[in-house]
């Protein structure tokens, strides 16, 4: 089972991931995991992420997808592949989709995790304060003006995939705010 996680940076996308790659087998390909690893590497691809990064703003859909084809290629047994963070414009959408047909595979759901903005940025400020609290390291991106320009260019540009996806029928809705176990009963009831 192919499945695309949707929601504002913050709305728990990853924490979703995490739970269905524990109890289902599924492989979690996300991107800004992809991308925080790229931005570290030293290489020149990675000094581009990190500068694109660092400013709030999004990388361009050729290294995204790049990085996406290069984890799809390299998969080897599994339940399934959770998108998370991918696709993020109607770009790479059909690009996804393209991809997936060329493998003989296809998406079977996208999941909304529907949040409150307000909510959301006071999540993720907390929660960068308290990996600073815990002696960790916030990430760079996680303040409120990069936190601001990232939730304008989620809804500029990834929010139309929900009527995207919804047109096709694979989009299930979510209430994203709930506690983290809510979120993942109702994913699971879902896919179920």
């Amino acid at each position: 089972m192919n499945i695309i996680l949707l929601g504002p940076p913050g709305a728990g996308k990853g924490t979703q991931a995490r739970k269905l790659v524990d109890e289902r087998h599924m492989i979690q390909l996300s991107t800004g995991d992809m991308l925080r690893a790229a931005r570290t590497s030293g290489t020149d691809m990675g000094h581009k992420v990190a500068a694109v990064m660092d400013r709030g703003e999004l990388v361009t859909d050729e290294i995204v997808i790049g990085l996406i084809r290069e984890q799809l290629e390299t998969a080897g047994d599994h339940g399934g592949f959770i998108f998370d963070g991918f696709p993020r414009t109607l770009a790479q959408a059909d690009a996804l989709g393209e991809l997936l047909a060329e493998m003989g595979q296809s998406l079977d759901h996208a999941i909304e995790l529907q949040v409150n903005d307000d909510v959301l940025v006071q999540r993720i400020l907390g929660r960068a304060a308290e990996m600073v609290a815990a002696g960790g390291q916030a990430r760079a991106d996680d303040n409120e003006d990069s936190l601001k320009t990232r939730l304008l260019a989620y809804y500029k540009q990834t929010s139309p995939l929900i009527g995207y996806y919804h047109a096709k029928g694979d989009l299930i809705s979510v209430d994203g705010l709930a506690s983290v176990d809510e979120v993942a009963a109702s994913i699971a009831k879902a896919l179920d």
